[in-house]
């Protein structure tokens, strides 16, 4: 029988590319999720029964023992950006990641990969950051031997960063941006999850890993880069901190007012994040360790942003138009 990998949120922005990636190295996938209705869509990436949503709460012994039963490895995608609920950054991405790495250890589980993100510090002033640190202490506690992978803001079809700024540049002139000097470097998300795969195979050793693309960018250069790609023309204003921790702070206030049913579109956490560069450490390891060369921007983003333009699919044609004699 095929060997069988466990992915904790499998059906999530990265992990959806790890299990289609495990599928056609041949291995069942058994794809752990909150709903599994909505997960649905990862059942064709294998032959039929390969690949399997499930139910699975990463807050509760019981239902992470359950879907890592008869694994021979696990890997691990939750996280949150923003705090809803009982799903709070300590109980998802510290005490989830543990939970998860002590019952694989466990279960006799072979190999661990980790998703976490560059920036996590265990000193950060950001609720986030110490959140990812002491998932990764606490998954390294249980599977000392699990690789950990740390990337920076990742892009791609279905990516929360790209589409949604490109989506905001549709409402009007200005397109706002909260620390338009930070500097990022965006990785492609597939990329991401192609070395996760090195490490479920054991094609690499585990430890840390910090991944970023080959570009480093400013947060107001992507915008950039990213109108270039839309061809809209939008004057990128940079919203002062004190200006977006006053904006944070009153969406805080709404938000709570309304038992969270009103949701701002920045958060107090998510503002201290902006001012952090969110780049590759220089004594880092990262892509060269898995003999992987990491896509740049420009190769992928028309791809799935052609739809932010003025005239959709159709943009290139009319400019083609242009052109013709008559």
């Amino acid at each position: 029988m095929s060997q069988l990998v466990t992915i904790f949120g499998g059906s999530g922005f990265v992990g959806r590319y790890i299990a289609r990636r495990m599928a056609k190295e041949g291995w069942r996938v058994r794809v752990a999720v909150r709903n599994v209705n909505e997960a649905m869509f990862v059942r064709p990436y294998g032959a039929v029964g390969q690949v399997e949503p499930v139910f699975c709460n990463i807050r509760d012994d019981a239902s992470v023992a359950a879907v890592m039963n008869g694994a021979d490895a696990v890997v691990n995608c939750v996280g949150v950006l923003d705090e809803v609920g009982n799903n709070t950054f300590t109980a998802v991405q510290a005490e989830g990641a543990a939970r998860i790495a002590r019952i694989a250890a466990a279960h006799g589980v072979s190999r661990m990969v980790h998703i976490s993100a560059i920036g996590a510090d265990a000193e950060a002033e950001s609720e986030y950051a110490k959140t990812k640190a002491a998932g990764e202490t606490g998954v390294l506690e249980h599977m000392p031997d699990a690789m950990i992978l740390r990337p920076s803001i990742m892009f791609g079809d279905e990516d929360q960063f790209f589409n949604r700024f490109a989506g905001m540049s549709r409402m009007g002139p200005v397109l706002p941006v909260i620390g338009a000097d930070t500097r990022f470097q965006p990785v492609y998300v597939d990329d991401v999850a192609a070395a996760a795969v090195k490490g479920v195979l054991g094609e690499v050793a585990g430890g840390v890993y910090e991944l970023g693309g080959p570009d480093v960018q400013t947060f107001r250069e992507l915008m950039q880069t990213m109108l270039e790609v839309i061809r809209r023309r939008r004057l990128i204003v940079n919203m002062p901190f004190w200006m977006a921790r006053l904006m944070a702070f009153g969406f805080g206030v709404v938000r709570a007012a309304s038992l969270g049913l009103v949701k701002g579109p920045i958060t107090k956490d998510q503002v201290i994040n902006l001012a952090v560069d969110n780049v590759v450490s220089d004594d880092a390891r990262g892509f060269d360790a898995f003999d992987l060369r990491p896509t740049a921007m420009e190769a992928v983003l028309p791809e799935y942003l052609w739809r932010f333009r003025p005239s959709g699919q159709y943009d290139a044609i009319k400019e083609s138009a242009k052109n013709l004699k008559t």
